[in-house]
């Protein structure tokens, strides 16, 4: 640090928090640590008794805590994201688009394995709304040497981006309602609108709902008559546990071209299926779906729409944070469900 006489501090940063004290009205840091100093501050400073300050002296390979965050934010920020101004050093990442947030894990380690830089984010794919803050970053210090900055920029443009926004495709979707008592009418359908709203909820098309009893053949039959209409993801309900008589599971396997799992490590969710016909993925929805408000389905369907196709491991990964706690009050998702390390 450096004191200097207060006329001679203009564009100079300040090295510690300046105290301004107005009897009955004010009392707190007028000037936090950090700040620059302009012109219009001279006549303040003094009427605040301040005509010598202490300033962090810049060299060329120095950066200021908020120079620092621009650039870090600017290297690691991919698409649909849109970068706030600094604040007190610090610079946040807001989603420009309603998706599903992708972190890119190791390079994001990286980068904070690296001293005094820090870049946090929510957990990697938590859908996101826009307007929403998905990450911030900042330095320690006030100050920071350039050539960690250029490290993380060079880090970034090995693996960019760490962070981005993929927007989720709208996308017909059939529903195949299973098993001999619906199918019959002799019980009412609660799980095809259940299924249904679930759609529209995530900005989906319903391509239709279709029924079939307990047979293999018929509910294979009603599964490829929805992907002739256009289905580009078909959800079946009903017939999903391990009884002699539920047969869904078998009817899936038999028409798919790829069964990905039969089961998931999830709470509730665990007779879950997930197979592809092509490319069309096909859901085996187990009862679960109708009675809670998040199952499995919310954390494997935004990943789908956004774009992926799932395999095996994408599915046993999700018993980190996979079960879910019941509570009275919903909140996902903000809360632990679905969140992995």
């Amino acid at each position: 640090m450096k004191k200097v006489k207060i006329e001679n501090a203009v564009g100079m940063i300040l090295a510690h928090d300046l105290t301004r004290i107005v009897p009955g009205e004010f009392k707190g840091a007028a000037f936090k640590k950090g700040y620059i100093i302009q012109e219009e501050d001279v006549e303040l400073l003094k009427s605040m008794g301040k005509n010598h300050i202490y300033i962090l002296e810049m060299t060329p390979d120095i950066l200021h805590e908020n120079d620092a965050a621009i650039r870090i934010a600017r290297a690691a920020a991919g698409k649909n994201l849109h970068l706030s101004e600094p604040a007190e050093g610090k610079v946040n990442f807001i989603a420009t688009k309603k998706g599903l947030l992708k972190i890119n894990l190791p390079l994001l380690y990286k980068i904070n394995e690296l001293e005094m830089i820090i870049l946090a984010t929510l957990h990697n794919n938590t859908p996101v709304k826009e307007g929403q803050i998905v990450a911030g970053t900042r330095i320690i210090p006030l100050v920071i040497e350039k050539e960690k900055i250029e490290q993380v920029e060079s880090y970034c443009q090995a693996d960019c981006p760490v962070i981005w926004v993929e927007e989720m495709e709208c996308i017909k979707v059939g529903i195949v309602v299973t098993g001999t008592e619906v199918y019959e009418g002799r019980i009412t359908d609660r799980f095809g609108p259940v299924l249904a709203d679930k759609v529209k909820n995530y900005g989906c098309e319903l391509a239709g709902i279709s029924y079939a009893p307990d047979d293999k053949a018929l509910i294979k039959q009603e599964i490829l008559k929805l992907i002739d209409k256009g289905a580009e993801l078909v959800m079946t309900s009903g017939g999903m546990s391990v009884d002699a008589d539920d047969v869904t599971p078998a009817a899936i396997r038999e028409m798919a071209d790829e069964v990905i799992t039969y089961g998931s490590p999830v709470l509730p969710g665990a007779m879950f299926m997930l197979a592809y016909k092509g490319d069309v993925p096909i859901l085996g929805v187990p009862a679960c779906g109708m009675f809670y408000k998040v199952t499995v389905l919310d954390l494997v369907l935004p990943r789908i729409l956004s774009g992926e196709k799932l395999e095996r491991r994408d599915l046993t990964r999700l018993a980190h944070g996979g079960l879910c706690l019941g509570c009275k009050v919903c909140r996902y998702p903000v809360c632990p469900f679905g969140k992995q390390g």
